[in-house]
């Protein structure tokens, strides 16, 4: 599914159930040890779905551990991002020379629990919302908002590794299956030693969205374009 609104430079691996040859690697039931069953299955699926991913790419499976605020640590020169639902997990990684950050997210496409929209959603956004409902109201927008955060902060953190809040995307959804979102956060003071570009923070993102079989699919893929040669 989510292979539909993702470049083809980036490997996916998806699972509909909890396969029984899925197994924690060493290091990672130390991150599960006291969830319970139903977390330790999404958890263990959605990295049994990081290996897949890897071995499309022609790379050996590794453990998927966290790192700061929880990011997936992914192999060096490697980017990815995991997410998992009720039925649905998915993983999907990139080599970093082809994209410098990727940030997917599924949620079932229903309608979001009471008091989240409220706490998630702009004025400008649910002002959006209301024109897409009158154009589409099969589609509930709510929750599709809801999904194109959750990847505009995965795809945000790897390149910044800053915390980006709710109201800090303002996101514009479209009709015909994309979005974009605008970052409203000041971007960092340059480091000198390291060069303003390797602080250089992203002010927005491009991004597609899907809804099938029940569910609701954002994707964000940074590409790495090569620098322009001089003329």
């Amino acid at each position: 599914m989510i292979e539909k609104i993702l470049p083809s430079r980036v490997a996916v691996a998806e699972a509909l159930s909890d396969p029984s040859d899925a197994v924690l690697f060493p290091g990672e039931e130390e991150l599960i040890r006291n969830s319970v069953e139903s977390r330790r299955k999404e958890f263990t699926t959605a990295r049994w779905c990081a290996r897949r991913a890897l071995g499309t790419l022609g790379l050996a499976p590794v453990p998927i551990l966290k790192g700061e605020r929880g990011a997936p640590i992914w192999p060096d020169g490697v980017v990815g991002s995991m997410t998992h639902c009720t039925g649905y997990r998915a993983a999907v990684v990139a080599r970093r020379e082809d994209m410098l950050s990727v940030g997917v997210d599924a949620e079932p496409h229903e309608p979001l629990p009471d008091g989240v929209h409220e706490t998630i959603a702009l004025a400008t956004e649910q002002r959006r919302e209301r024109e897409l409902r009158g154009v589409s109201p099969e589609i509930h927008w709510d929750r599709l908002l809801f999904s194109a955060k959750e990847s505009v902060y995965k795809a945000w953190f790897p390149l910044t590794h800053r915390w980006l809040g709710f109201e800090q995307a303002d996101i514009v959804l479209h009709s015909n299956g994309t979005f974009t979102a605008a970052l409203l956060i000041s971007a960092p003071e340059p480091d000198r030693a390291a060069g303003a570009a390797a602080n250089a923070a992203p002010t927005g993102f491009r991004g597609r969205w899907l809804v099938a079989d029940g569910l609701v699919a954002t994707a964000i893929a940074v590409e790495n374009e090569p620098d322009t040669p001089a003329g």
